[in-house]
């Protein structure tokens, strides 16, 4: 089997597929950059990212795959997890080989079967980011939002902030991959990323703005949400297990209900 080498990146994964067809080679492992060979495998093809080359696989599979279908390779690819690599190579790769629609509906194949569940993964942690995001005031009138979801999921709910918050400034900032979406109020959201991390006004710990920028009237109302979740907590009905089924542990260091 041929090993190919590539840098992670979408266009470098769609790269990989296009020399796979130019140079005939049907059978490929793909492996990322710095990851270990295989034992006698043979020298590597090294893919060079090109983004003619991915933007012509790109318009072939609009050719033979549904937008679904097309939604469902790009939503994948925000899982960010490795062990996608290699069954998205190659559901992308029997589409331009069997070249019939409707490669992406067939249930029964492992690799259709192992990016569908990852883009359900995707659209499932996005869901939760809406429901579970918090909004702290600062004193110049800027909304802050601070997260770590498992997979990338902040172009996904960028849109759905804008629209509910659309006449107010905000940011919402991806502790784990370092960048954040900006909204001013009026234009389209940014992206944006800090030189110096340590010197933001607010913690990557726990999400909170530092005292000093907090509005006043903000921590009032953090107070208050806090004795409100407490109050309407019945005690004869609760139920941990299920609470941690609906609101994951991995989501409360940013919850003002759960960060007190």
């Amino acid at each position: 089997m041929t090993v190919y080498i590539f840098d992670n990146t979408f266009d470098g994964l769609l790269t990989a597929v296009f020399d796979s067809f130019f140079r005939k080679q049907q059978k490929v492992m793909l492996l990322v950059d710095g990851e270990q060979l295989p034992l006698f495998a043979e020298a590597p093809h090294q893919v060079v990212t090109d983004s003619e080359k991915a933007e012509r696989v790109w318009k072939g599979l609009e050719k033979y795959l549904s937008k679904d279908g097309l939604h469902m390779i790009a939503i994948s690819w925000l899982s960010e997890e490795r062990a996608l690599n290699q069954p998205l190579f190659n559901f992308i790769c029997k589409v331009f080989r069997m070249k019939l629609k409707g490669v992406d509906r067939n249930a029964s194949d492992e690799d259709v079967l192992v990016v569908r569940n990852t883009c359900r993964r995707v659209l499932h942690e996005q869901l939760r980011m809406k429901q579970f995001i918090r909004f702290q005031k600062a004193k110049d009138g800027t909304y802050l939002a601070v997260v770590s979801p498992d997979h990338n999921v902040l172009p996904l709910i960028i849109d759905h902030f804008q629209d509910r918050f659309n006449d107010q400034p905000w940011l919402i900032y991806d502790a784990h991959r370092h960048y954040g979406y900006y909204y001013d109020g009026t234009a389209t959201p940014i992206r944006i990323t800090f030189e110096d991390e340590s010197a933001v006004p607010f913690s990557l710990e726990n999400g909170k703005l530092d005292t000093d920028v907090l509005s006043e009237n903000d921590q009032i109302f953090q107070d208050l949400w806090r004795s409100y979740f407490k109050a309407i907590c019945i005690k004869e009905r609760m139920n941990p297990k299920k609470q941690l089924s609906d609101m994951p542990r991995r989501y409360w260091k940013y919850m003002t209900e759960k960060n007190g």
